[in-house]
């Protein structure tokens, strides 16, 4: 095919109509990104409205046994979803794999927390985490020794204990 002025013409105008397509796709990407999470794992089901604020949806992956004694999955927290208070027997691991959010041990200061980061909660610690108000929270949680017991869920976090510094 040989270009002449019209076909010229055409072709960069399709051009320039490409690259605006793809300018706008780019920033429609940047600007949904904070909201929505990288899933690696399915969401799993709805955790129990009394041990939760707000939408938080569990994934069992490595199973309760006899061998391994060792409780692993994947918890969703929705922005602004929370768990109570809770204990754990032989304490928590928590690993951060996208969002962000909090958790705070019984009298210590609230941490923030990010991808990459990781959470060792004492045996018995009382303890609460959970998402950021306005970004969702999505970790990896491991309960080791579970022949001790998994956990011992307590009372909601308070509106106030949720947003102070």
């Amino acid at each position: 095919m040989r270009l002449n002025k019209s076909n010229s013409l055409l072709l960069v105008v399709l051009v320039f109509l490409s690259v605006a397509l793809l300018g706008c796709r780019e920033k429609a990407s940047k600007e949904t990104a904070g909201s929505e999470l990288y899933n690696i794992f399915p969401k799993g089901e709805l955790g129990p409205a009394g041990n939760f604020t707000g939408k938080a949806w569990n994934m069992g992956l490595v199973p309760n046994d006899s061998t391994y004694t060792t409780l692993v999955g994947n918890v969703y927290f929705e922005p602004g979803a929370r768990s109570n208070w809770h204990t754990h027997p032989a304490g928590q691991i928590l690993i951060i794999t996208d969002g962000v959010g909090f958790h705070q041990i019984k009298g210590q200061p609230k941490q923030l927390l990010h991808k990459g980061d990781v959470v060792q909660c004492p045996p018995g610690a009382e303890h609460w985490h959970g998402a950021s108000p306005d970004t969702g929270l999505q970790q990896l949680y491991i309960v080791p020794n579970t022949e001790k017991g998994i956990v011992q869920w307590l009372q909601p976090v308070t509106d106030e204990e949720y947003k102070s510094k």
